[in-house]
């Protein structure tokens, strides 16, 4: 009879797992499965973490936070993050000394859409713990220029300008494959300032990124998973500059397998971050 009891509580038990339900699951950059505490403990021993996202996808944001949030409580931080251009620091520094408040950073600072949802969690945490918040990216208006003329657009801008971009000239490496399979995927409406466009905002956020580096902190940087994926992007140009940064990045992809990556996605990042696609978008 106790054999019986075992057994039925054992289907029990196991009906309930089979039936357990979990929105993400961490990879290695060799395609193994991780847990959040490994993560943590490499990323306490980074100077910077570069933790690519998907723009719309919830899940990632509060890993986001949840992460910042572990770090902070281990050792002083250094935020930064795609979505702030640098023209708007005054603004967000205002912010997050209390001398404006929400309403006025709105209409002040261009903000994305979805900001309110994922992003001033990040940006009030911040304000809260009195930790500094780099807007890290070239303002749109700069990348729109090289888009359609290529970096020498940027000689033309005045000092102050130039104090949102890198500086110049900017390296630009042609045949990194992320540059090159942009051109591949627009196709007809490719442009060879295309990729150049894109390069001038990952050199700008390394630049803002290793302007602000601090001693013994580390700088968590919030950024599209293209800008870092495969070690390229902003992990290129800052490594170009300072070939001993201790760098994490984190790359995000979505699916409906959770259970493992195709090699394709092996050596994408340091850690992968595998969501289900099923889960709803932000915006």
């Amino acid at each position: 009879m106790k054999k019986v009891s075992l057994f039925l509580a054992l289907l029990v038990c196991f009906g309930v797992s089979a039936q357990d339900k979990k929105a993400y699951q961490l990879f290695d950059k060799k395609g193994k499965k991780v847990t959040y505490g490994k993560l943590l403990k490499a990323a306490e021993k980074a100077q910077v973490v570069l933790f690519g996202e998907y723009h719309n996808n919830p899940v990632v944001h509060w890993l986001q936070l949840e992460l910042t949030k572990d770090l902070a409580a281990k050792k002083p931080l250094v935020l930064g993050a795609e979505m702030l251009e640098a023209d708007n620091q005054k603004q967000l520094d205002q912010y997050l000394k209390g001398e404006i408040n929400q309403k006025q950073l709105d209409t002040t600072a261009r903000l994305w859409p979805n900001y309110k949802t994922d992003y001033k969690p990040l940006v009030d945490f911040a304000k809260e713990n009195k930790l500094p918040f780099i807007a890290t990216n070239i303002p749109r208006r700069y990348a729109s220029m090289v888009s359609k003329k290529g970096f020498e657009a940027l000689e033309t801008l005045t000092s102050e300008e130039k104090s949102w971009i890198a500086p110049l000239p900017i390296a630009y490496d042609e045949n990194l494959p992320g540059y090159v399979n942009m051109i591949k995927m627009m196709g007809d409406h490719a442009s060879p300032n295309m990729p150049k466009a894109q390069a001038s905002k990952d050199a700008t956020m390394a630049y803002f990124i290793q302007k602000n580096l601090k001693d013994n902190s580390i700088f968590i940087h919030y950024n599209g998973t293209y800008h870092s994926d495969h070690f390229e992007g902003i992990n290129w140009y800052l490594k170009r500059n300072t070939p001993n940064l201790q760098i994490i990045t984190i790359a995000t992809i979505e699916q409906k397998d959770l259970e493992k990556i195709m090699p394709e996605e092996y050596n994408k990042a340091d850690y992968i971050l595998v969501i289900d696609e099923d889960v709803t978008k932000t915006h």
